[in-house]
């Protein structure tokens, strides 16, 4: 287990997971069952919003180029651009990740319940979030799975897809620092028992963290 975040901090599951793996629809599945539930991505969408840090940091590095005519970022545009350009993709995160690791911490702060997710897409290519994070839930299918679903949400081609994919971490390797996996490669009904299992499981070593914490 990961290091606590402080003594007064639900028990922080990271959940994390390929393109296409389904973690939002795992993330509704726990958030159904009552857990807290922070997505750094949505997290990310507020802070680019108009008259948020993030948005005016942008405008400064790159230009009006990628904001559309009501000032909206053109998040398609810039994504493009920078998953070809490293130093433009390291200079956005420079941006970024700062503003988005001081949002989550304060969203976890303000959780009341046993424990939560907190979903972070990268959390094994970028990291920033293991002062957070004490145990990590995988969610995984199989790569051709991966592949059918983003190209079905996205209209990408399964060529696009895959480029995607090859700048994650490789399947087995995220598999292999999971300490959770959560098999999402069946229907979508398949997640709800998985979900409530490890539920129970998250509860009691929340439960069990409390009274260590509660005797030290």
């Amino acid at each position: 287990m990961r290091r606590r975040a402080g003594p007064d901090v639900s028990l922080v599951i990271g959940l994390t997971g390929g393109i296409g793996s389904g973690k939002s629809a795992v993330a509704d599945a726990f958030a159904a069952l009552g857990a807290e539930v922070t997505d750094t991505d949505l997290v990310a969408h507020a802070l680019t919003a108009p008259g948020e840090p993030g948005h005016a940091g942008i405008l400064r590095a790159f230009g009006t180029a990628f904001f559309l005519s009501d000032g909206r970022l053109d998040r398609a545009k810039l994504r493009e651009f920078v998953f070809a350009d490293a130093a433009a993709r390291a200079q956005l995160e420079a941006i970024l990740h700062p503003l988005i690791r001081a949002a989550a911490a304060r969203a976890v702060a303000a959780w009341t319940s046993a424990y939560g997710l907190l979903v972070v897409p990268l959390l094994f290519e970028r990291g920033g979030h293991g002062n957070l994070v004490q145990r990590v839930l995988v969610v995984d299918c199989p790569e051709a799975t991966q592949v059918e679903r983003v190209m079905a949400r996205s209209g990408l081609t399964a060529a696009e897809v895959r480029a995607i994919m090859a700048a994650q971490l490789p399947r087995a390797e995220r598999l292999a620092r999971a300490d959770d996996v959560l098999d999402n490669g069946g229907p979508p009904a398949a997640i709800a028992a998985q979900a409530a299992q490890l539920d129970r499981s998250y509860r009691a070593l929340a439960a069990a963290s409390a009274v260590r914490d509660a005797h030290l």
